[in-house]
């Protein structure tokens, strides 16, 4: 079916105004971390005048002062990620439409459905007010993978390459591109956890470091929080391995020929199988599990720019088109 101009335009808008409103977003949030220093809260008092034998009248209440501008901004920031996630996904969902398939045939559309997965995560994971200050630590690599995706990345809509007309593309290609977001929210939840380490929480520094500390939670919850998210991603890329596998024996007749993709997505599922492992081996648990979470993630990278983009094998069709 010929491709519908009109709604890729608007896909293609849809996403460029996704990637304003999440550095929006990011702004909003630096800004209330340098407010958070000077942050000030006022309590609702209640004054009883008068004394003696005199008669009290009724209590005097001084109003409290406006909500603080850091708790302001905060809520201003997450209100306005709903509006880019909203755009986010409807850019995947219009580039589906116009191209009457899914929209899962090239690195451009694989980058942005997994930051879409990422962020959906975040909405699930970071769902309480305690842990929105975690927002700003997970866009600055959605907005660098959409940066690429949107300049170095992008194909333009048009029909999938023939190796990926098949009913395999959404089932394989789906269950990766998700894992793959859900492991970038795993790793930065780990990065933190080390850096929370650093920073204990009550003996956080007098530096920014310690400020930026501060608005995080401690290190035992972003710890948790790597871990859940690694446990919802493991069995989802190792399902998305297996898929891989039956597609490549049904269309190159074999399910594993150790070509570079397989071998490096193998590796990765391996590294995160390590740390689920680690991380329930004592003495591992915490800083070494932590470090082959990160080693698992940037494996991960490893295979979608460099054996995208520079190695050839039987899934260069899935590079630039």
């Amino acid at each position: 079916m010929p491709i519908d101009e009109t709604i890729a335009r608007y896909s293609d808008l849809a996403f460029k105004t996704a990637i304003v409103v999440y550095a929006l977003v990011l702004v909003l949030l630096i800004w209330q971390y340098a407010t958070a220093r000077s942050r000030q809260v006022s309590e609702r008092e209640l004054v009883t005048v008068g004394g003696g034998s005199t008669p009290q009248g009724p209590g005097r209440v001084i109003e409290p002062a406006r909500r603080p501008l850091s708790d302001r901004l905060g809520n201003m920031a997450f209100s306005v990620l709903m509006v880019a996630i909203a755009l986010h996904v409807g850019a995947i969902v219009l580039r589906g439409f116009a191209t009457n398939r899914f929209p899962l045939g090239n690195m451009y559309e694989f980058v942005t459905m997994a930051t879409a997965a990422a962020v959906l995560v975040g909405v699930v994971l970071l769902r309480e007010q305690r842990y929105r200050a975690m927002w700003a630590f997970l866009l600055v690599p959605v907005l660098i993978l959409l940066f690429l995706a949107g300049t170095v990345l992008y194909a333009d809509a048009a029909p999938v390459v023939p190796a990926l007309k098949s009913f395999w593309l959404p089932v394989h290609v789906t269950i990766v591109s998700v894992g793959s977001g859900v492991f970038l929210f795993a790793g930065v939840a780990s990065m933190l956890f080390l850096y929370r380490l650093r920073q204990p929480e009550g003996q956080e520094s007098d530096n920014v470091l310690g400020v930026i500390a501060r608005r995080l939670p401690d290190a035992r919850t972003l710890d948790r929080l790597a871990y859940k998210a690694t446990i919802i991603g493991f069995p989802l890329f190792g399902a998305g391995v297996i898929l891989g596998a039956i597609w490549a024996e049904a269309a190159w007749g074999r399910f594993w020929g150790w070509d570079p993709k397989e071998t490096c997505s193998f590796i990765a599922w391996v590294l995160y199988a390590a740390y689920l492992h680690a991380r329930a081996t004592s003495g591992w648990r915490d800083t070494k599990a932590a470090w082959i979470n990160i080693a698992a993630f940037v494996a991960m990278l490893f295979n979608l720019f460099i054996i995208n983009m520079v190695i050839s094998g039987l899934h260069s069709y899935a590079g630039l088109n």
